[in-house]
């Protein structure tokens, strides 16, 4: 399993990044994949959003929704979390996760595979 984050970067406060997923090795459309996100000093990984691929469904965290969207794509097998209005507080690394093990989603101790991560920056 592969998992490699794309679309990080630096922005000012209010503005827009979209990040890609590119995904290989699994079953796309029958396990889930999800990314998180880890803020910088903190040893934690939050969830973010994920695509439970087996009901093609999309969970987005309900303090993010409105905010960020994520999108799967199942024939390139990517998700893209596409981020608008960030704020300083979205600032962290952004991970790419898949393959459950079973149990919340939103759990880092969930997926099997993990990406490098990617760093998003917002400044006030």
């Amino acid at each position: 399993v592969e998992l490699v984050e794309f679309g990080g970067g630096s922005v000012q406060a209010g503005g827009s990044l979209r990040l890609s997923c590119e995904t290989s090795g699994y079953a796309f459309t029958s396990d889930w994949m999800a990314w998180f996100r880890q803020a910088p000093g903190k040893s934690e990984r939050v969830g973010v959003a994920l695509y439970d691929g087996s009901r093609n469904k999309i969970h987005v965290r309900d303090s993010l929704e409105g905010r960020f969207t994520f999108s799967a794509d199942t024939v390139k097998t990517t998700g893209y979390l596409q981020m608008d209005s960030l704020e300083t507080e979205d600032t962290g690394v952004y991970y790419c996760a898949a393959v459950s093990r079973g149990g919340d989603g939103f759990r880092p101790t969930t997926y099997r595979y993990w990406g490098r991560g990617t760093q998003v920056i917002v400044s006030s």
